[in-house]
């Protein structure tokens, strides 16, 4: 009994670790994330067209935000921005940092999925 409850203990401590100093929690077998990378509302274009063109460069992949993605709609820049920008925090850790893209990043508590844009 003590062996299984110092596992968990520490099986949540790594997975606390691992997102980047963030709180996970487990609900049910689910693992849910607490926080979320989204464009800042006051970022400018420039800076969101920046965010998408570096992470889906870094991702290698961006089908999430064209026409027929799960993101594609609505189809704007902030929340193309959000979703892409968010997939590459989620990727590399989901540490503070990885969420800043040049102050244009914030991190939220709220999950900001909508419709069929998951975010991870």
């Amino acid at each position: 009994m003590a062996k299984s409850l110092l596992f968990l203990f520490l099986f949540h401590l790594l997975l606390s670790c691992k997102s980047g100093g963030h709180l996970k929690f487990a609900k049910g077998l689910e693992i849910v994330n607490t926080t979320w990378c989204i464009a800042n509302p006051s970022a400018s274009e420039v800076a969101l067209r920046n965010n998408i063109d570096y992470a889906c460069n870094m991702l290698g992949d961006c089908k999430m935000i064209q026409p027929g993605g799960s993101c594609y709609d609505p189809n704007n820049l902030f929340n193309h921005a959000s979703a892409i920008m968010n997939q590459y925090y989620a990727i590399n850790g989901r540490n503070n940092w990885n969420c800043d893209f040049t102050g244009s990043g914030i991190i939220v508590t709220s999950e900001p999925s909508y419709g069929s844009c998951k975010y991870a």
